[in-house]
């Protein structure tokens, strides 16, 4: 669907005299059967000449040859062929020089079954054999291994991150280029590199993930994970259940590696990850443990609300002692409240029905009545909660 809905903009560049190809991982994908998320085009044309072609254009990433162009509704990068100089960061070229030759702009790609190209009749172009290596499920550098990853350390993270995402096996030297370099890790930005940890920990094959993640030692050089082996170790010899979100994923981690809140918190700041993720994984990782005690009791499903419980809980399944789901969705869904702006009685009421003054002692009779109803002690009707409320006054 989503080529047949590009292909009108494919056909407008090779009208005008230019080649154009869909590329990269929309291709490989749709030779794998796999659900396609972003459509990828390059072509022969310049931006300047990409820009003449189309009414609607915006310039996304003009010096790298990236001009997106915007058409019915939707939006479309179209990237020109290139080729890239030195990098002396290992993560960005010096420069870029746009070429008109596809096979060119191909060989700088990571791995030859993301450097496939193919033409609006599904025509797949393929210079490096990626299509023999898709079919034997073989995971290889394009051209020399050392040399991609001195363009983009990166890519060696993205190696092993295929290696679980598609279940495929990295090819021999391939992996040894990746555990020679692996210290050039250290120059990528960890936002990056948190991007292909999550997506290795939610493939179809994390444990070949993490084999090749530890075989490389590329482990040693990601945030706060020098001391980690044992817990990698453990994540391997799981089951093979698939995690389905990230922060079950960081949960699992660190119930693993035993970490109290402060742990996690520092673990997570260190990934560069955003406050809620790092709110709802404290709050999953302590709900693991209770899981395991048989402590879930009404207050605490309450205080957790659902969506931590079921991050909780499929790290449980995993691990081997979770809830049945139904009854843990029964559990909350028959708790009276599901949050405490629902009591029917606010501080302001308390004030003035029962004169009482702003203070300590508010808090804590409103902390009292949102308790007692919760465990089922407490009706939550208003003239209920008052005479409660008075009596400790009283």
């Amino acid at each position: 669907m989503e080529f047949e809905e590009a292909k009108e903009v494919l056909n407008a560049i090779q009208h005008a005299g230019f080649e154009a190809y869909f590329v990269g991982g929309s291709v490989r994908d749709t030779i794998l059967n796999l659900k396609i998320h972003d459509v990828d085009i390059a072509t022969s044309a310049y931006p300047s000449e990409v820009k003449r072609i189309f009414k609607k254009t915006v310039d996304t990433g003009i010096e790298h040859g990236t001009v997106t162009v915007l058409d019915h509704g939707r939006a479309y990068e179209i990237t020109t062929f290139r080729t890239e100089s030195t990098y002396q960061d290992f993560r960005r070229p010096d420069h870029v020089e746009f070429v008109r030759s596809l096979k060119d702009d191909l060989k700088r790609r990571d791995l030859t079954i993301n450097a496939l190209a193919m033409k609006p009749d599904g025509e797949v172009i393929d210079h490096f054999e990626g299509l023999r290596d898709l079919k034997e499920g073989m995971i290889r550098a394009v051209g020399v291994a050392e040399e991609r990853f001195h363009e983009d350390a990166l890519r060696m993270m993205r190696a092993v991150r295929f290696a679980s995402q598609l279940d495929f096996i990295i090819e021999k030297k391939t992996l040894n280029a990746i555990h020679h370099n692996a210290h050039l890790l250290s120059n990528v930005a960890v936002e990056r590199i948190h991007v292909e940890w999550v997506k290795l920990l939610l493939g179809k094959n994390p444990q070949a993930g993490l084999k090749d993640f530890m075989a490389t030692e590329l482990y040693h050089y990601c945030p706060l994970f020098s001391d980690k082996k044992q817990v990698f170790n453990k994540l391997m010899n799981l089951n093979s259940s698939q995690l389905t979100e990230e922060e079950a994923a960081w949960t699992l981690l660190c119930y693993l590696s035993n970490l109290a809140s402060s742990g996690v918190k520092e673990l997570l700041r260190a990934w560069k990850s955003s406050n809620s993720l790092i709110s709802n994984v404290i709050v999953a990782t302590e709900l693991v443990t209770l899981i395991r005690q048989q402590k879930m009791d009404s207050w605490t499903y309450y205080r957790s609300g659902l969506h931590c419980l079921r991050i909780a809980n499929e790290v449980a399944v995993i691990l081997g002692f979770g809830i049945n789901e139904d009854i843990l969705e029964q559990k909350y869904a028959a708790l009276p409240i599901k949050d405490k702006h629902e009591l029917q009685v606010d501080g302001g009421l308390l004030i003035n029905r029962l004169k009482m003054k702003p203070g300590p002692q508010l808090g804590v009779i409103l902390e009292r009545l949102e308790h007692q109803v919760v465990n089922g002690e407490l009706d939550n009707q208003q003239d209920l909660l008052l005479t409660a409320a008075s009596a400790w006054v009283k």
